[in-house]
């Protein structure tokens, strides 16, 4: 079941809510307080899935993300994220890769240096730190609220 990420602005707080489609159009209310106007945030790993056209539609892009087949992968690989240990850098590294290829991203210049990093064993949250402010801007997040860095919630909702 794939984990989309999302902030609330009012709470500054990272939800993690779980949807039984990939890519879901649909954004949930906030789990706190019921703000409608929450934002999808790049998950942990630095990566977000986007919509991409299938390379047989014309466009030459990655691939569907509502193909079953590709669903299928997706379910595949977050089963396989659940005995993920988070601790473990070079885990942390080959599911970003996986996901990336997975979801048809391109892996950008600060998504690779991070990448290398953990697989050279580095600490996640001093790659973090490195680079949180260049994958954010590679991945066109708008840095937030001025409230300081938002908060995760250790929970896990339905979509």
């Amino acid at each position: 079941m794939p984990v989309y990420e999302f902030l609330c602005h009012a709470c500054n707080r990272i939800y993690s809510f779980h949807s039984f489609r990939v890519d879901p159009e649909k954004v949930p209310n906030c789990p706190k307080c019921e703000a409608s106007d929450l934002k999808r945030v790049a998950s942990r790993f630095g990566v977000k899935a986007t919509r991409k056209a299938t390379s047989g539609s014309g466009s030459g892009g990655g691939p569907d993300l509502d193909d079953p087949r590709v669903e299928q992968e997706m379910m595949r690989f977050a089963s396989e994220l659940e005995g993920m240990d988070e601790n473990d850098p070079r885990a942390m590294a080959a599911a970003v890769r996986k996901m990336t290829e997975i979801a048809g991203e391109q892996v950008t210049p600060a998504m690779e240096e991070m990448i290398r990093r953990l697989e050279a064993g580095e600490d996640p949250e001093q790659v973090e730190e490195d680079l949180g402010d260049a994958l954010e801007e590679e991945l066109g997040e708008d840095g937030g609220s001025g409230m300081g860095e938002p908060e995760r919630d250790g929970g896990l909702y339905p979509m």
